[in-house]
C-alpha cells in the first residue's frame, strides 16, 4: 500500500464517518470526518479542474480554518505540493517565497486580499496564475471584486464530493515550509508523504494522545507545530477544536466548554494565559497535558501551572525534522524539570562536540537529530542541505543542550544568532540586511534581549555616519520591509561593533553590554 497524506482522511471517515473532527471557535463551523473528507474531495476536484498536475505547488495564505485543512488535503490527495505561506511577512518577503517556491495557484482568505492584489500586480515577479479567494461564507458566497479572483466557496460547492485519484505518495513530495535564512533568504523544507507519517507515527507512539481527544489547535497552521498536530488529529481520530487567531481569554473558555483534553502552545502563549483573571472560575478539568514548544520553557512557567495542577510538557523539534525530535513525559516533568525529556519513539537524538563525537554527559555540545522524518531537502539548496545534513542521515540543529546521566535534553543557547519572539523564529542576519540599506547606517549586529512578553525580542546596534540619525529613525525606516515580530523594539548607536580576528561579530559581548530586558 501506497503513503498518501491526504488519504488518511479518506481512511479516517471510512472508519469514523459520523465523528466529529473540526470545531471552529469562531464561525460556528463543525464537521464529521465524513463532511470534511467531502468538502476535500470537491475542492480536489476544483484544483484538478484548474488544470493542477502531480508536482504543481499551490501556497496558501490562510488563517486557520477549514478551508485551510481542506486545502491541504485535497492538494496532498492529488499530489500537488503544498507551500505555507507566513501571513506575518509583507509583499516582498512573500514575492521571494512564492517565486523560488515556483507555486502556480494562490489560494489565499478575505484577511490577506490587499496582500493577494499587490502580489497579482507584481505580475511575472510570480508565476503565480491561478487566484482562489475564500471569502469565508459557507451558504451564500459573495463574489470578488477583482474578476482575477475566483471565489473558492462557490466552485467547492458546486464540484462533485468524489473521491479524487491518489496523484503522489511515499517518497514523493507533500508541502515546502520556509524558515527565515541565515543569509538574510528564507530557505524550503522539503517534506514528503513517507516523512510526514513517520512524523505522525514517532509522535502517535510517544505522546499521550487516545481516540476521541479533544484538541485546541491554536499555532498557525503555515507552522510545522499546527500542521502536523492537525495531520496527526485525523490519523488519531481526535477531534482538532481551532482557533482561527491565539486570544488567551478565549483559550480558556474553549478549554472549559469543548471539554478540551490536549494542548501545543508556545511559551508566550502560556504566558498570556496565566495572567488571565478569575481562572478559578474556569473548568479545566478535563485537560491531561499541555505540551510546549518552539522556545525554551521557563522553569517558573511550568511551576505556575503546576500550582493550577496543568502538566505542561516541553516538547523540542524543529522545521528540519517535520517538528518531533524531543517530548518529557508527564511521568518526568515535574523530576526533571527543565529539561526538554528524550528522543521520541522512532527518533535518535545526540549532543556532540565539534568533531561529531558524543560528549559526554553534562558537557555541552550540539544536538543532531535522526529519524524517517527528517527532511528530504532544502528547496533548490544543495549546499545548505550538505550543511545541515550529514552523510548518515542527522540533521545538525544549530542548537546547544546537555545530556545527563539519565538521557534527557537540555536546550541551553544556539549556536546560530537565531531569535525566537513569540514562538516566531527570527534571523538577525535578515534584518541586519534591511538596516543596512538605510544611507546613514555603517554597521549593524541584531542581538535578541530578554521579552516578558515574547521571550525574546530583537535588538539592533548600529554604527551611524550622523549624529543627528536616532533610534526613532531606524525603527521607522524597518517599518514596511519586515514583519512586525522581526522589526527591532530598540536601537543602541556605537562608534565600532566587536569583531574577532577572523571578522566576525562579536554578538556574546554585544549581549552583555546590552543585556536587556526589551522596551515593551
Amino acid at each position: 500500500m501506497q503513503n498518501n497524506i491526504g488519504h488518511i482522511l479518506t481512511k479516517r471517515a471510512q472508519l469514523n464517518g459520523p465523528q466529529e473532527v473540526y470545531a471552529d471557535s469562531q464561525r460556528g463551523i463543525r464537521l464529521t470526518f465524513t463532511e470534511l473528507n467531502e468538502r476535500v474531495n470537491q475542492v480536489a476536484a476544483v484544483l484538478a479542474g484548474q488544470g493542477l498536475e502531480v508536482g504543481d505547488r499551490v501556497a496558501i495564505m490562510m488563517m486557520n480554518s477549514a478551508e485551510f485543512i481542506e486545502s491541504y488535503f485535497a492538494i496532498a490527495k492529488l499530489g500537488g505540493i503544498v507551500v505555507p505561506l507566513n501571513w506575518r511577512l509583507v509583499a516582498d518577503e512573500l514575492e521571494y517565497i512564492l517565486k523560488d517556491s515556483g507555486a502556480k495557484i494562490l489560494i489565499f482568505g478575505d484577511e490577506f486580499v490587499d496582500l493577494a492584489t499587490e502580489l497579482q500586480s507584481r505580475g511575472d515577479r510570480t508565476d503565480l496564475s491561478i487566484w482562489l479567494h475564500s471569502v469565508a461564507s459557507d451558504a451564500n458566497p459573495v463574489p470578488t471584486k477583482n474578476r482575477a479572483f475566483q471565489c473558492y466557496e462557490a466552485l467547492r460547492n458546486s464540484a462533485p464530493p468524489d473521491e479524487p485519484k491518489i496523484g503522489a505518495a511515499d517518497d514523493e513530495l507533500l508541502y515546502i515550509m520556509y524558515t527565515s535564512g541565515t543569509m538574510g533568504l528564507p530557505k524550503g523544507v522539503v517534506h514528503t508523504h513517507n516523512t510526514m507519517l513517520w512524523a505522525l507515527l514517532t509522535v502517535a507512539m510517544t505522546a499521550d494522545i487516545r481516540h476521541g481527544d479533544r484538541y485546541l489547535a491554536a499555532l498557525p497552521m503555515f507552522h510545522v507545530g499546527a500542521l502536523m498536530p492537525v495531520t496527526l488529529n485525523i490519523y488519531m481520530g481526535v477531534t482538532s477544536i481551532v482557533m482561527r487567531e491565539f486570544d488567551p481569554t478565549q483559550a480558556w473558555e474553549l478549554i472549559d466548554k469543548e471539554w478540551i483534553t490536549t494542548a501545543l502552545l508556545v511559551p508566550a502563549m502560556l504566558n498570556f494565559m496565566i495572567q488571565v483573571p478569575n481562572l478559578g472560575s474556569v473548568d479545566y478539568s478535563r485537560l491531561r497535558w499541555i505540551q510546549s514548544g518552539a522556545a525554551p520553557l521557563p522553569v517558573s512557567l511550568i511551576e505556575q501551572y503546576a500550582k493550577l495542577g496543568i502538566d505542561v510538557h516541553q516538547i523540542y523539534g524543529l522545521t528540519e525534522v517535520c517538528g518531533p525530535a524531543c517530548l518529557i513525559t508527564r511521568e518526568d516533568s515535574v523530576r526533571k524539570i527543565g529539561s526538554t525529556g528524550r528522543a521520541f519513539f522512532h527518533t535518535e537524538v545526540r549532543v556532540v562536540n565539534a568533531d561529531g563525537v558524543d560528549c559526554e554527559p553534562d558537557v555541552q555540545g550540539e544536538v543532531w537529530v535522526k529519524g524517517r522524518h527528517v527532511m528530504k531537502e532544502y528547496w533548490h539548496q544543495p549546499e545548505a542541505t550538505r550543511d545541515t545534513i550529514t552523510v548518515d542521515g542527522w540533521v545538525k540543529t544549530g542548537d546547544l543542550a546537555i545530556l545527563d546521566q539519565d538521557g534527557f535534553v537540555y536546550i541551553q543557547d544556539r549556536i546560530k544568532d537565531m531569535i525566537i519572539s513569540g514562538g516566531e523564529n527570527v534571523y538577525p542576519a535578515e534584518i541586519e540586511n534591511v538596516i543596512l540599506t538605510h544611507p546613514q547606517v555603517t554597521e549593524v549586529a541584531v542581538i535578541g534581549q530578554p521579552s516578558e512578553t515574547w521571550g525574546e525580542s530583537p535588538f539592533a546596534v548600529v554604527v551611524r555616519k550622523e549624529d543627528d540619525l536616532g533610534e526613532a529613525d531606524i525603527l521607522k525606516f524597518c517599518e514596511g520591509k519586515l514583519a512586525r515580530f522581526k522589526l527591532p523594539k530598540g536601537v543602541a548607536f556605537v562608534d565600532v561593533i566587536p569583531r574577532n580576528a577572523n571578522g566576525k561579530v562579536l554578538k556574546r559581548l554585544l549581549r552583555e553590554d546590552y543585556p536587556g530586558p526589551a522596551p515593551a
